[in-house]
Formats: C-alpha cells, structure tokens, sequence
C-alpha cells in the first residue's frame, strides 16, 4: 500500500493556505505528486439564477461580473501555489509523474464544483480539503461531503494552523462500523510508518462491529503497535470526549469513519461527525 496521489480543490486563498502547506508536507512526506485543482463557474450558469424580471443586459452583466471575479480568484490561487512550491522546495508539473520525489501542479477547469471534485477524488489516493471553519465560505465543507459521499475514496480535512507533523502520532477512532473499517484501511500507511498508534473506543459510540482489542491485533499483523484506550463523552457529547483523548495522545493525524449515523440525522440533531468537522483543529482522516 503506497500513497503517490493526492488531489486538493482549492476555492479561495483564505482558506486555501494551510490546506496547500498539509498538502505539501504529505507529497514530500511520501514523494508523492499534489494536484491542486481550482474549479470555476461557468458564468452560463448564473443565467437561471438571475430570475424573471431581469433584463439580458443586467444578465449579461451579472455574467461577466461572475467571470471577472472568478478569474481573478484563479489569478491569486496561481500566486498562494507558486509561493507555497516554492518555500516547500517541491517540483512543479507533470513531467515529473511516476519519479520518486515530490512534485505538484496547479489546473483550472470550468464546471459544477461538486461534480468535478468527486469524479477528480476517484482516481487519488487522498483528497485533501480546507478546514470548514477556514475562511468565510462554505466550500470546504461542500467538498468535504462530495469526495465522502460521491468519490468511493477518502478525504483529508486540513487542520486549522499549520501544523509541524502528520502521521507521527496516529490516533484510530473505533466504533467497530464498516465506515470505521474503511477509514482504517485508508490510514495503514501512515499507521505503518508512525512512532505511536492508539485506538480509540468508547461504549457510547461503538456499533455492532469487531471490538477495539482486535484492531489492535489486526494492526500487529502489519508489524505495528498500537494500544486501545476507552474515551468518555464531555457534557454527553461524545465527539468532545474523542478530540479530548487525540489530544490527550499528541495526536498529530485521526481517522475516523464519517456518518455512520445518516447526515440528516446528524444535521438535525448532531452528532460524532458534525462535532469533529466543526471542532477538530488536527488532522482528520475520514471514509464512509
């Protein structure tokens, strides 16, 4: 199992930094190649929004204001990649492909955001996406859920600050669900190369499913060792209790299996998801 590619959509420089900064660690960290992707919108789209009343000259307006602004927004993600290779010594392009060392490139494409995102996400090994609460827009967390549930693969949401590790400290957070188990899968690699692994359990969150003692065992069989610690909730909230007991461990990366409950149950009334998303400031591997 080897991690070569992995894919960051990138809508906005305030919340692009620190995202494009985790994702360059990672590719050097596994001489891997980072493809930054920047989707714009196609301004035709803007057309139906406008609603009746509107003249095809205001439309037509709209339109290109749409366009100027999603230029320019393209204009300053080029300059945040261009600085970030940079300072990270990382080559830039395609033509490094398939080398054993670390490379990056930038595209542009024109479409639906979420569409593109997922159908990009199939065919990378990690999706990498802002923190939902970085910036002021909500397309991190839209493409967050897009790779989740429309990619068949994992995604990474990039911590808060920067951060000066990842993958060191691994914390597993196990309720014994098959979206537990997928993430699990998805974070062996880091897990085999990791000084310290800890699995995390809890009797409020677990599920029908193996018990945290034998991931334990399943990790041994790759030749790594982990213990197992039991977490409780804070003020009955059981995702405090899990990012407490992270950081109680150091934790400088966490997989977990996301909505294990359905999302609208959990938009609805909370849970373990939502609170990390909102709450985590490291970073989190996610699977469903």
């Amino acid at each position: 199992m080897s991690v070569r590619k992995f894919l960051l959509p990138l809508s906005s420089s305030a919340s692009g930094e620190v995202a494009l900064h985790t994702g360059l660690m990672l590719a050097k960290m596994w001489n891997a190649h980072l493809l930054v992707l920047h989707i714009r919108v196609d301004s035709r789209d803007v057309a139906p929004l406008a609603g009746e009343g509107l003249s095809g000259a205001m439309i037509e307006e709209m339109m290109t204001a749409t366009e100027r602004e999603s230029g320019s927004r393209a204009l300053g993600l080029r300059d945040l990649f261009a600085i970030a290779t940079e300072e990270h010594d990382v080559l830039v392009g395609d033509a490094h492909l398939g080398r054993n060392e670390a490379s990056a490139s930038f595209a542009t494409v024109v479409g639906r955001e979420e569409e593109m995102i997922a159908f990009q996400a199939r065919l990378a090994d990690l999706t990498i996406v802002p923190h939902p609460q970085a910036g002021e827009d909500v397309a991190s967390a839209d493409a967050l859920h897009a790779v989740l549930f429309d990619s068949g693969r994992p995604v990474l949401m990039a911590p808060l600050g920067r951060p000066e590790t990842i993958g060191k400290r691994v914390a597993i957070a196990w309720n014994g669900s098959h979206q537990a188990a997928s993430a699990l899968t998805s974070v062996m690699p880091f897990v085999r190369q990791a000084e310290a692994v800890r699995v995390l359990v809890s009797d409020e969150y677990h599920r029908r499913g193996p018990s945290g003692a034998e991931v334990v065992e399943y990790i041994a069989h790759h030749g790594v060792t982990a213990d197992c610690v039991q977490f409780k909730s804070i003020d009955r909230v059981v995702g405090a209790g899990l990012l407490a007991a992270a950081t109680e461990f150091r934790a400088d990366l966490m997989s977990m299996g996301a909505y294990s409950t359905s999302r609208l149950r959990q938009l609805i009334l909370g849970g373990t998801t939502t609170h990390v998303l909102e709450n985590a400031k490291l970073p989190v591997l996610m699977n469903r």
